[in-house]
C-alpha cells in the first residue's frame, strides 16, 4: 500500500519549479506514494494521506489562513532531492505555529519513510492483531506474574481498536494446541524436507511439534488475509501445547512477513507492526533486567551477579525465555533453535539462539494507553552466557542514563531496533498522533 499525497500549490499558480519539482516527486517516490493532480491552496482537499508541497514562496505570508485550515500532515519537499530546501525554515516555523503537523525530511530515506508510515496508518484501519488465550493470568504458569499485565485487559484492546483501527481477535490456545496434534509426522517432514531448520541439540520430535504449531497457526492465519499479526499465551497457559510458537513466528515471518509477539503482549505486537512496517528496519521484543533492579533481576534469571562492566548503573541485560529472544533468521548474524531451558514449558518445547549485530541500537514501546512511544538509545555490547541459568545466551545493553529510564519504564517487555531510529521512530509517533519521549 502506498500513502495519498495532495500536491498544493500558493495562489501565484504553478510556475516551472513547482512543475519541476512535482515531476521529480513522482519518480523518487514511485514505490512509496502516489501523487493526485495538485490543487490551490484553499480550495477544498480530496481524500488523501497528506498534503505536499513541492514548493514554497512568499504568497505563504499571505496565505495564512488558508494554511491554518490545513488539517492533514503536511510533507515540505521543495528540493530537487525529494527533501526540505534550506530557504524554507522561516515559512515552516509559521506553518508550525499555525498547528500545522509539518515534517521536513533531510534525507530521501526519511521522505520514504515518512510516505510508508503515513500509508500503514491508512492500512490499520483494515488490519486485525489474532492472539491464542483462554483464560489469561487466571490460572496457569506463574498466574501471579502474568495477572499483572495490562495487555489482557478489555480496555486495552479496545483503547488499541480506537486509537489506530486495528482489532483483536481471540482464539482459544487449548483448541490450536490440540489441532496442531492432530497434524501428521509426514506433513511435518515434507516442510522440514524444503525448509531446512539450523538446530543445536534439538531432537526430532521437538523439531518435529514446532513444524505441527507451525501449520496450525499458518492455516488459522491464512483463511483471513486481514490479520498482519499473532501471538499466544504460550508461557501462562503452557499446558494446552507440547511446544512452543517461535519457530512458527520465525516461519511466518518469512512466509508474510506475519509480526508477532511473544505472551500475547499486543502492545508490543503493535509496537512491532508500526516500527516494522513503517521502518523496514530489524527489530524484535524481549525482557529488560536493568542492573539496577539487583537480585530482583539476578532472581529470575537465576544467576549469581551482573557481568562486570564500567558504569554498570547503565547497562541491562537483554533475554527471554533463556535466550536473547524471539527474532526471525533474517535479522540475525547467527540463530539456531536448542531445546527449551524454561521449566514452566514442556519438556518437548524449543527456544531460539540467535544474535543481532553489535553496535548501535534503538529500545522502542508504546504506552499502555497509547499516550506516547518511548525511545531510548543506547549500544549492544555483547552477547553473555550464564550456563545452567535461565539465561544461556543474553545481550548486554548500555544506554545512556540507567537511572533515568528506571524511572521511565513502561513495561518489563521492550522492541529493539539495530541502528539509531530515535529520529524515523519520532517521526512514526508524529504520523500516529502519539507523543515521544526519548531517552
Amino acid at each position: 500500500m502506498k500513502a495519498t499525497l495532495v500536491p498544493v500549490h500558493f495562489k501565484s499558480g504553478m510556475d516551472e519549479e513547482f512543475r519541476s519539482h512535482l515531476e521529480l516527486l513522482k519518480k523518487l517516490l514511485a514505490e512509496e506514494a502516489d501523487l493526485l493532480p495538485p490543487i490551490a491552496l484553499g480550495t477544498r482537499l480530496p481524500a488523501a494521506d497528506a498534503v505536499v508541497f513541492p514548493q514554497l514562496i512568499g504568497d505563504a505570508f499571505s496565505q495564512l489562513k488558508e494554511l491554518k485550515a490545513v488539517t492533514l500532515p503536511v510533507l515540505i519537499l521543495t528540493s530537487d532531492f525529494g527533501t526540505v530546501n534550506m530557504w524554507d525554515w522561516e515559512i515552516v516555523t509559521f506553518m508550525k505555529s499555525l498547528g500545522m503537523t509539518a515534517f521536513t525530511p533531510y534525507d530521501l530515506d526519511q521522505t520514504k519513510k515518512i510516505c510508508r508510515t503515513l500509508a500503514v496508518k491508512r492500512e490499520m484501519k483494515n488490519v486485525k492483531f489474532l492472539v491464542f488465550q483462554d483464560r489469561p493470568g487466571v490460572g496457569g504458569r506463574q498466574a501471579e506474574i502474568f495477572k499483572r499485565f495490562w495487555w489482557w485487559e478489555d480496555r486495552s484492546a479496545e483503547l488499541i481498536r480506537e486509537k489506530f483501527g486495528i482489532r483483536i481477535v481471540k482464539k482459544s490456545f487449548k483448541e490450536l494446541g490440540e489441532a496442531a496434534k492432530k497434524i501428521g509426522d509426514a506433513e511435518a517432514r515434507a516442510i522440514l524436507k524444503d525448509r531446512p531448520i539450523p538446530t543445536a541439540g534439538l531432537g526430532e520430535r521437538p523439531l518435529s511439534s514446532a513444524v505441527k504449531l507451525y501449520l496450525a497457526v499458518k492455516r488459522e492465519v491464512q483463511a483471513d488475509p486481514s490479520i498482519q499479526g499473532a501471538g499466544i499465551n504460550c508461557l501462562n497457559e503452557s499446558e494446552y501445547s507440547d511446544t512452543t510458537p517461535c519457530l512458527a513466528w520465525d516461519l511466518l515471518y518469512q512466509d508474510q512477513r506475519l509480526i508477532w509477539a511473544c505472551e500475547a503482549d499486543t502492545l508490543s505486537l503493535l509496537t512491532l507492526f508500526l516500527l516494522e512496517r513503517s521502518l523496514r528496519a530489524p527489530i524484535m521484543m524481549s525482557n529488560l533486567y536493568p542492573f539496577l533492579m539487583g537480585n530482583a533481576a539476578l532472581k529470575h534469571e537465576k544467576i549469581d551477579k551482573f557481568p562486570d562492566v564500567p558504569e554498570p548503573e547503565n547497562h541491562l541485560l537483554m533475554v527471554h525465555c533463556g535466550f536473547f529472544g524471539v527474532v526471525p533468521r533474517a535479522f540475525c548474524v547467527s540463530w539456531n533453535l536448542r531445546p527449551k531451558v524454561l521449566a514452566i514449558v514442556d519438556d518437548n518445547a524449543h527456544m531460539m539462539d540467535a544474535r543481532m549485530p553489535t553496535g548501535a541500537m534503538t529500545l522502542a514501546k508504546l504506552h499502555p494507553e497509547l499516550a506516547s512511544m518511548q525511545v531510548i538509545r543506547g549500544e549492544l555490547e555483547e552477547y553473555v552466557q550464564y550456563p545452567g541459568s535461565d539465561c544461556r545466551n543474553g545481550a548486554l545493553l548500555k544506554v545512556r542514563d540507567g537511572r533515568q529510564i528506571m524511572k521511565s519504564f513502561y513495561s518489563h517487555h521492550y522492541c529493539l531496533m539495530t541502528g539509531m531510529q530515535a529520529t524515523d521512530i519520532e517521526n512514526v509517533a508524529r504520523v500516529m498522533n502519539v507523543g515521544v519521549d526519548v531517552l
